[in-house]
């Protein structure tokens, strides 16, 4: 087996893959700039390289997504409800200007809220985040409509930085694909729910935990993954596919490493907050406890349709039940499939399966897949469809809340907001099989094919297998740089 430091020559050795000459959705599109690229084209020597490129297209996208709130940002956030959703430019961030007070100069966590919501409900790091902004906000000064403008302009600027960041850290992560980002950064959803609040920030840790694992650094890999699960919870869970990966491939030492840096950062971040003000700490997790059904989810379109009443405790355990089947069918797909699934490819698996058994579904929350689906499926013509169903679901909700929020009940009906939940469902199940036929027939991977193993694996890329279920696996080859362990097998170990 070649060592890690072989690997990482044998990628930076590999020419730049041009979408163009793999994908013909790609090829058609690129009739707009000139057409596909030459065969006889040279790359490099250029100030606009791929990733640059990219970041600048990210950060071009995310302006127009910026676009296309002006109707809520000039008025229809201030005057009315339904004004907002008509013109599908809703955002959390001024409204909880207000809310969280914010605009009062309460600070997280440690002050008392004000009616139902006693604490900020979010991590402690996004709050931290919205603190950070308020403060930026203080230079403004005017009345309160003024103030809740900049400071969504202020958060909108510090969300620009973040999008920077994972554009470029998702160009960097497969050496050799760069432009397979570009997806992120065109990615119609993307753009149009950047700015509904405040993901982004966790989305770009977790990019930048990502480039790390795939160049190696298990330890800041965990590091960057504390930080962003210190911001949205979501992240944490992948530390479950890169178990089952270290676990066939034997690398033991860095998973440990992962989890070491994992819980040192998140607990650097948030045992300050326990300690000092537990009762607010600890509103994040009572509020996703009690939450109960709502927007997106088809635990829905159960209730709509049933009539019956699902309890938060009762969601809890059926979406808790409904995840641990989905994870165990990630499992077995990993420890059983012919070839090492690729670290991207089961990370989109499980924070999918994730927002298919959530008991809410915001808009946003389609930023957590774009960066994954943009690794482990890289086809424009899969992701495309997919992001058509998004884009539907975006529409759909706002004109459902519209329609509820109208007193002339114009938009969409109840049934009409179904049929949005299930085109976002189906969307999501239709990426999924394409990546799951991806790991059952890995000679059907557009990554694998130019003979690439797991360009995001770190040290899983090229590993030897050594635990797979079901058949006999090739014993590890120890070298310097291999872990050595036992040869195992189900249910037997070999030394």
């Amino acid at each position: 087996m070649p060592s890690p430091h072989k690997t990482t020559r044998v990628q930076q050795d590999r020419p730049v893959v041009p979408p163009t000459r793999r994908d013909e959705v790609a090829a058609a599109g690129s009739e707009l700039i000139g057409g596909p690229v030459g065969r006889w084209a040279r790359f490099g020597g250029s100030a606009l390289t791929p990733v640059r490129v990219i970041a600048l297209a990210a950060i071009g996208m995310f302006a127009l997504g910026m676009v296309q709130k002006l109707p809520c940002y000039n008025w229809a956030w201030f005057r009315g409800t339904s004004s907002q959703y008509t013109h599908a430019c809703y955002s959390d961030i001024p409204h909880l200007f207000i809310g969280r007070g914010f605009a009062d100069g309460l600070i997280p966590y440690f002050d008392r809220l004000g009616g139902d919501m006693e604490y900020l409900e979010y991590p402690v790091l996004t709050g931290l985040f919205m603190q950070v902004a308020s403060w930026l906000t203080l230079p403004f000064d005017g009345d309160l409509q003024y103030r809740e403008q900049m400071y969504w302009m202020v958060n909108a600027g510090m969300l620009m930085a973040c999008t920077a960041v994972l554009a470029v850290c998702v160009a960097r992560t497969h050496r050799n694909r760069p432009w397979d980002a570009l997806l992120v950064a065109l990615a119609p959803a993307f753009a149009l729910t950047a700015t509904i609040n405040w993901d982004l920030l966790a989305l770009a840790l977790t990019a930048v935990a990502m480039l790390m694992w795939s160049r190696g650094r298990a330890l800041a890999f965990g590091v960057f993954l504390g930080l962003a699960t210190a911001a949205k919870f979501y992240p944490f869970l992948l530390l479950g596919p890169l178990l089952l990966l270290c676990w066939r491939a034997w690398r033991w030492r860095e998973f440990g490493l992962a989890v070491v840096g994992t819980a040192a950062s998140w607990l650097a971040v948030n045992v300050p907050v326990m300690l000092l003000a537990p009762e607010g700490w600890k509103k994040f997790y009572s509020f996703s406890e009690e939450r109960g059904i709502d927007f997106g989810s088809f635990w829905l379109i159960i209730t709509q349709r049933t009539g019956a009443n699902i309890t938060p405790d009762a969601v809890n355990t059926y979406a808790s039940v409904l995840m641990a089947l989905a994870c165990l069918g990630i499992a077995a797909l990993t420890l059983t499939a012919p070839r090492r699934p690729r670290f991207a490819q089961l990370a989109f698996l499980v924070i999918a399966a994730f927002i298919l058994t959530n008991k809410v579904y915001s808009p946003q929350y389609v930023l957590w897949l774009i960066p994954l689906a943009a690794l482990a499926r890289p086809r424009w013509r899969d992701f495309l469809i997919w992001q058509a169903c998004e884009v539907m679901y975006f529409v759909g909700i706002w004109m459902y809340l519209a329609y509820t929020t109208s007193g002339n009940k114009q938009g969409l009906p109840t049934e009409g907001y179904q049929f949005a939940i299930l085109l976002h469902l189906a969307g999501t199940l239709f990426l999924c099989a394409m990546v799951v036929r991806d790991i059952l027939m890995p000679e059907r991977d557009g990554v694998r094919q130019d003979g690439t193993d797991d360009p995001s694996g770190g040290v899983l890329d090229r590993a030897e297998d050594v635990f797979v279920l079901g058949r006999a696996a090739q014993p590890p080859q120890h070298t310097a740089h291999a872990v050595q362990g036992p040869r195992v097998e189900w249910g037997a170990v070999r030394e």
